[in-house]
């Protein structure tokens, strides 16, 4: 009876049946069967990766989004891999769909967007018992996109804008009002300033006028009656070298007379120095 052979490749298992029935697995290498009534199918057992087409998935606040998953796997058991599923490849796929509709379905739209990694990890949690059954394991599960629909995307942009508007009109109104604030400062300060200016200015002004007052006052307090004589008699020759054709004094009024002009005499020295 003539023999066929068959060479399973590298990282690949030969499955061998009789009559359409499974028998046995063989390794990669050379192996002889025989025609008709036996066959050998290969089954790779080497990691390959699977994508998942766009598909949309309802989140819990009814918002629609857009998914896009890649995974790796590889088979472990290729007895399982061939003949527990007609489409092992089909079956871990609706899996997958369904586990991730599942996930998202639970979670809002902020938040289902903001969680990818964690949608990831759920999903790998989800799917890893459950694939044994067709004798596949998934190495590694990524959504490489999560997108709200058109509609959502454009309210979406609208809020955004909005917010970023809301934004800028309060940092303009806090400048402003910023602005105003350090105006009036400035302006309070130049008045009190002033002020304080002024106030120290009539000051001293009042303690030279006091100062002059005493002064005065006490050089006035040390003159005798000679000083006030002498001053009543230089009073009576200007009045006698002025302009004035007649003066008329009387005797018991001449002493005040005298001590009045060097009064005003002596002020208007004061003032002139």
């Amino acid at each position: 009876m003539p023999l066929g052979f068959k060479i399973v490749p590298q990282n690949c298992e030969g499955l061998v049946a009789t009559f359409g029935k499974y028998k046995h697995k063989v390794e990669s290498g050379l192996h002889f069967y025989v025609p008709i009534a036996q066959s050998i199918k290969t089954v790779n057992l080497a990691m390959r990766p699977l994508e998942l087409p766009h598909y949309s998935i309802i989140t819990k606040d009814n918002a629609e989004v857009s998914t896009s998953v890649t995974l790796n796997y590889h088979v472990t058991d290729a007895v399982k891999y061939q003949y527990n599923n007609t489409d092992s490849i089909e079956s871990m796929s609706q899996l997958v769909r369904g586990h991730l509709r599942d996930i998202i379905g639970r979670m809002d739209l902020n938040d289902a967007l903001g969680s990818t990694a964690r949608i990831n990890a759920d999903l790998a949690d989800a799917i890893g018992d459950l694939t044994s059954t067709y004798g596949i394991n998934v190495d590694r599960i990524n959504i490489d996109e999560l997108l709200p629909s058109q509609e959502i995307q454009k309210a979406m942009d609208k809020q955004l804008t909005a917010d970023r508007e809301r934004i800028a009109a309060i940092a303009k109104a806090e400048g402003e009002a910023e602005s105003i604030r350090l105006t009036n400062d400035a302006k309070n300060n130049a008045l009190i300033t002033t002020a304080q200016a002024q106030a120290q200015a009539t000051k001293t002004q009042a303690d030279a006028e006091r100062y002059r007052i005493d002064t005065v006052q006490a050089g006035l307090a040390k003159a005798d009656n000679k000083y006030f004589r002498n001053q009543s008699i230089n009073a009576y020759e200007k009045l006698a070298t002025s302009n004035t054709n007649l003066v008329i004094v009387p005797n018991e009024a001449s002493d005040n007379f005298g001590q009045s002009a060097i009064l005003a005499q002596a002020i208007k020295d004061q003032k002139t120095k």
